[in-house]
């Protein structure tokens, strides 16, 4: 078995915990809005078993890192320049693969944009920006749901997402185990979730789609249908795959849970496309 993953803190205002899991060429792992470093691959240790060395960490006001301090918000400099602290305390020096899910996948990017000579390549899981600014309907739901948790807690987040997304009927009780499970492990920045909530989806990552065209490291894109994921659109992913030079685009056959969901799967899609990297 590997060996136990090995705590880290980045950072000071605010601090950032995380862990680094495995030795070999070195994996960063953001992960999505309300979820932790735990909700990338779900606990799959594939990735270490592959060879690899494993960062994750928890965003500022997720987990077990700090809430942005005051003056500070969540928005993507913000999210950019911690990973920079993630990848200075746990990584160091020399070119690293770097992804994430949702908030993480848009973070990948952002950095990518801003340290292409860091990267050998990037994974890019459920990306949502579009290069547009948000809708009010979107930002509304988004204020809506910081407003549920904030008043109603865990039961009230998940109903809120319950009744909210368009989930086939037969994976909902699967969707609110998840977002449950999720967000039960922030319990302690539920006021700074909500801030994280009002603020996020009205950011911008990077102004246009046409700026992916500038990443000519190596990339995987991982897309869900829809219908099991409406929240991650497939036709997102596909626009970020068609506009990177050297990305793939991957998607769970029909009828299966989205890779996103799967961690031993995804890990193992990522170690493949490391692979690649080296032969």
């Amino acid at each position: 078995m590997p060996a136990a993953p090995r705590p880290f803190v980045a950072g000071e205002r605010p601090k950032l915990r995380g862990e680094v899991a495995g030795e070999g060429p070195p994996i960063v792992l953001c992960h999505g809005m309300t979820a932790t470093r735990r909700y990338v691959v779900h606990g799959s240790r594939a990735l270490e078993r592959a060879g690899h060395s494993v960062v994750t960490y928890d965003a500022r006001g997720h987990g077990e890192s700090d809430p942005a301090p005051p003056g500070q918000g969540y928005g993507y400099p913000e999210q950019v320049a911690d990973l920079e602290e993630v990848v200075a305390t746990a990584v160091g020096p020399g070119r690293f693969v770097l992804g994430g899910h949702s908030l993480g996948a848009h973070t990948t990017i952002a950095y990518a944009l801003r340290h292409p000579q860091r990267l050998s390549g990037v994974v890019v899981v459920g990306p949502t920006y579009t290069g547009e600014p948000a809708s009010q309907q979107t930002l509304a739901y988004w204020n809506d749901l910081a407003t549920a948790l904030e008043e109603g807690g865990v039961d009230a987040f998940v109903d809120y997402i319950d009744r909210n997304q368009a989930v086939e009927p037969g994976r909902r009780d699967a969707v609110r185990r998840f977002t449950r499970e999720r967000i039960e492990r922030s319990e302690a920045n539920f006021g700074a979730l909500a801030d994280v909530l009002r603020e996020v989806p009205g950011a911008r990552p990077f102004e246009r789609l046409e700026q992916l065209e500038s990443i000519a490291v190596p990339a995987l894109v991982v897309g869900s249908n829809d219908a099991a994921d409406p929240g991650h659109p497939l036709h997102v992913a596909e626009a970020y795959a068609s506009r990177m030079p050297q990305a793939k685009l991957i998607v769970e056959p029909e009828g299966e849970p989205p890779l996103a969901w799967q961690g031993g799967k995804l890990s193992r899609e990522i170690a493949a496309f490391c692979a690649d990297l080296d032969s």
